[in-house]
């Protein structure tokens, strides 16, 4: 084997092993992309741009030096757009909650270190690699530690004949700790059932579920809805 070849296998190992390291962080917390889409990606931008950095080897010595013009960045423009693609088939919004945004920005980011690689630049991709996996783990001990508002998309429904005002309804909210944001109301059901939507705000996760077990014990409520946004 040539020392070109094996710095070829060197580059694409080296790609593979960056990959599954961060889907492996992705597969452990139960995302849509885990360990083998982004050991995939990151080896498949690699390989790309191999083909491209080694196009003398493609035409062997058939054609001059001279002749060999293809423009390396040209492919690593495709592969990001292309990247889209995938990225965007693991978002999902549901409500408040926008879900698959990291994991979206990981298999980007899988990509981009697979060009590193295939391209040779080791020592900027090694650190890129650690500085994502310390992005994704330790930065969420940081963030789950750090004083922020949560949020909660709630809807609850009441007989159209039993249904308490808006004055009632918001002070006790307020008693779980939770402030209305944004409210709006329809009657549904051929009018037998008045429905309550609001944006709910607080600092503690857990005044959601109080709320969402008071609102169990509500004989007056007929159903009801309360989805805290989440990643």
């Amino acid at each position: 084997m040539s020392m070109d070849h094996l710095l070829i296998v060197v580059y694409l190992v080296s790609a593979w092993l960056a990959g599954s390291l961060i889907g492996l962080e992705r597969s452990y917390h139960g995302r849509p992309a885990g360990f083998r889409t982004h050991a995939l990606v990151c080896l498949a931008s690699s390989m790309l741009m191999i083909v491209t950095t080694h196009q003398a080897q493609w035409f062997g010595t058939v054609l001059p030096d001279s002749a060999i013009n293809t423009d390396p960045t040209r492919m690593a423009q495709g592969i990001m757009t292309g990247i889209g693609f995938l990225g965007a088939g693991v978002i999902f919004k549901e409500g408040l909650t926008v879900m698959g945004l990291t994991t979206a920005a990981s298999i980007w980011m899988t990509a981009a270190l697979g060009i590193l690689f295939g391209i040779g630049f080791l020592m900027p991709a090694v650190t890129v690699t650690l500085m994502t996996l310390l992005t994704l783990s330790l930065f969420r001990w940081a963030e789950a530690r750090m004083p922020s508002q949560h949020f909660a998309d709630h809807s609850v429904c009441f007989a159209a004949g039993a249904t308490p005002d808006e004055d009632a309804l918001r002070q006790w909210i307020k008693e779980h700790d939770c402030r209305i944001k944004t409210i709006s109301y329809s009657l549904i059901q051929q009018g037998s059932v008045f429905e309550y939507r609001m944006t709910l705000q607080t600092l503690e996760r857990d005044n959601l579920t109080r709320l969402a077990s008071s609102l169990r014990q509500r004989d007056d409520v007929i159903t009801f809805y309360l989805c805290p946004t989440a990643e």
